[in-house]
């Protein structure tokens, strides 16, 4: 039997719900960002009530952990952890850098040869501001994703050493928009996938694979990955980046 599983995730600047249920499947996307504490609750709420389902009827609430943005990775740890508590629940803890590998992966065409995009290796980027970068590297093969390079904050000196002595065959994420001209040296030979197509829907898959692989923990055990401890630059150190040249950072 299908699991009934909600999923949140607020890292990025869109807010993505998904609900899993024996009866299909139900997404939701809308702008996050700032507005994303105030909307998400009432949204998961909404989501459940269109299909006529109670918190009591789920079998665990998943959360896109991280790494991401620092104030959406806690509201949706938070709301996960609080709407776990009230209704007795476990919860999932999703990669979000592997969202938007496998998002990409689902944006493939299904005969992709050759070579096939299984057991190739498949990297995440993300725009983590302040010139750095959120990167991964994943594997999929018939048991799934496995993780390659873990999630890690780069500098793009060297997440472009790292792909100059290791050239990726797939890269996704906004990075290769926001860094265009810098990675796009080392991106060349690589199958890019800058946009994503549905956040919520590559969260639902995720989040079902993890509960059947029995990754359900008790919600007092979530935690969002925080790779940043310092999340905005001083004045003075913003004054000497943009001393430095273009192509010097």
């Amino acid at each position: 039997m299908e699991p009934c599983l909600l999923a949140l995730d607020t890292s990025t600047e869109t807010m993505a719900l998904a609900l899993q249920t024996p009866a299909g499947l139900r997404l939701h996307e809308e702008a996050g960002g700032a507005a994303a504490s105030a909307r998400l609750v009432p949204a998961a709420m909404q989501l459940l009530a269109d299909a006529g389902m109670t918190l009591a009827q789920l079998d665990a609430i998943a959360f896109g952990a991280g790494p991401g943005a620092f104030t959406g990775l806690r509201t949706a740890c938070a709301v996960a952890q609080g709407l776990a508590f009230g209704a007795g629940k476990p919860v999932l803890a999703v990669d979000s850098l592997l969202v938007v590998v496998d998002d990409a992966y689902a944006q493939q065409p299904a005969q992709a040869a050759p070579p096939p995009i299984d057991g190739q290796v498949h990297w995440a980027a993300v725009d983590a501001r302040m010139d750095e970068v959120y990167a991964a590297a994943y594997r999929r093969d018939a048991r799934g994703w496995s993780v390659v390079h873990r999630p890690a904050l780069y500098t793009l000196p060297a997440l472009i050493a790292a792909w100059a002595d290791a050239p990726p065959q797939h890269i996704a994420g906004n990075a290769l928009t926001a860094f265009a001209d810098r990675l796009a040296p080392v991106a060349a030979g690589a199958i890019c996938v800058p946009l994503m197509q549905s956040r919520a829907a590559a969260l639902a898959r995720l989040a079902e694979a993890a509960w059947r692989r029995g990754e359900a923990i008790d919600a007092a055990d979530a935690l969002p990955l925080y790779l940043r401890d310092k999340v905005a630059l001083t004045t003075a150190e913003r004054t000497a980046h943009k001393a430095v040249p273009e192509g010097r950072r």
